[in-house]
């Protein structure tokens, strides 16, 4: 076996799809996002604009947010001290969960180190304490969702993207004495639309279900507290187990899981993947309490950073841009090709100090491929136009097609 021509051959499959990945080299530049400066291709830092960012609300920039932090670093020193079994449970952690339950109006939650191993540890866990347990699982959740799913070990059923009728079809011909769990996002965060929960909490009801809703893209962004979709929807008693993260818009790193003391119980005492990691940094825990804390109490930069999305939808739709259909924070346009998705974000960085990443397969099917721009608080109107007219001279230049202006 010649293993480097095997390796070798891996990456050059994926530069002949145009799907190879690149890292870009940036700082961000504090108390001034979206400005940072990037290094990557040139002799020292360049300014650019940061567009991609899932900081939805820039809080990891939020005075509150750093002045906690830094009080936690003196207070306690740098890392945690090992596993929350062993050293690692601080009184920061306890506070936080204790937050983020009261934030979904859940009686207890769990940290984790990101929102990829809160959803792995989680469903694969869950699945296995549910004997000959049916997982009914939307097609387009997130890849940590389908790793936890496939983890399990259980028998998965995946239903159309937000189809009520293929979800009630798929529950009618599962075993009734079954346990069942409907796992589903409530923020898709590629094509920003949203699950409808409320018809998926019904259809739990009707068959005896559990459910999991992914809250990743919405906690902080949504609701009179942040809670996300199932807080502005008041739905979120109705859900099972919510999770989310601490990494988007809560601004620093983490994820959790939100659900009723014996479900917690159950996943922090089985779960290896919580068990047997190093528990997060009583730095970064800091950061998100003092985060969590302040959203609940302000609207100003979900209102805000709405506002922007909206703009800069409108903008690109009278600039005949194919901008997709969102209902959310999301702004996906579409480009159709991972060869030209690639070579506009490189344009955009390399001659307009412009940085939005290229969204591929298999993030997304094969065709729409696209960019993904995610406005912010702080990415203001005139930002806003000299990034459409950049857009379009690179459409033009490439000899793509506008449409009709809106």
């Amino acid at each position: 076996m010649n293993y480097k021509h095997v390796f070798s051959q891996a990456i050059e499959r994926l530069h002949s799809e145009g799907r190879y990945r690149v890292f870009i080299d940036i700082l961000r530049n504090k108390g001034a996002f979206p400005n940072a400066r990037c290094f990557h291709g040139h002799n020292g830092p360049k300014p650019i604009t940061v567009w991609c960012s899932n900081d939805y609300l820039a809080m990891g920039q939020h005075p509150k947010v750093i002045a906690a932090m830094e009080e936690a670093l003196h207070d306690v020193g740098a890392g945690s001290g090992g596993t929350r079994n062993i050293g690692g449970n601080t009184h920061y952690h306890v506070d936080l969960e204790w937050e983020l339950a009261d934030l979904h109006g859940k009686e207890s939650a769990l940290l984790f180190t990101s929102g990829y191993v809160s959803n792995e540890a989680t469903l694969s866990t869950l699945a296995r304490l549910l004997p000959g347990c049916i997982i009914f699982s939307d097609e387009l959740n997130h890849a940590s969702m389908i790793a936890g799913i496939r983890n399990s070990g259980c028998e998965k059923k995946v239903f159309r993207h937000n189809d009520l009728a293929h979800l009630r079809e798929l529950l009618a011909e599962a075993d009734p004495d079954a346990p069942k769990l409907i796992a589903f996002e409530s923020v898709y965060s590629m094509d920003g639309d949203v699950a409808p929960i409320a018809e998926i909490c019904d259809l739990a009801d009707e068959y005896n279900a559990l459910t999991y809703c992914d809250e990743v893209h919405a906690v902080g962004m949504y609701g009179a507290r942040g809670g996300g979709i199932t807080d502005r929807d008041a739905v979120a008693d109705r859900v099972t187990i919510i999770e989310g993260t601490l990494g988007k818009a809560f601004g620093v790193m983490g994820g959790y899981i939100a659900a009723d003391k014996m479900i917690v119980d159950c996943i922090r005492s089985y779960a290896p993947g919580f068990i047997f990691t190093t528990s997060l940094s009583p730095v970064l825990v800091a950061g998100v309490l003092a985060a969590v804390r302040h959203l609940k109490q302000s609207s100003e930069e979900r209102d805000a950073q709405q506002a922007a999305a909206a703009t800069l939808k409108q903008l690109m739709r009278e600039a005949g841009l194919p901008v997709m259909p969102s209902v959310t924070h999301i702004v996906p346009l579409l480009v159709g090709d991972p060869a030209k998705a690639k070579k506009i974000s490189d344009i955009l960085l390399a001659e307009y100090g412009v940085y939005v990443q290229p969204i591929n397969y298999p993030t997304v099917p094969r065709g729409t491929e696209r960019l993904r721009f995610t406005p912010g608080p702080a990415h203001n109107e005139e930002m806003m136009r000299d990034l459409v007219a950049a857009l379009v001279e690179i459409w033009d230049r490439m000899e793509m097609e506008l449409r009709q202006a809106a």
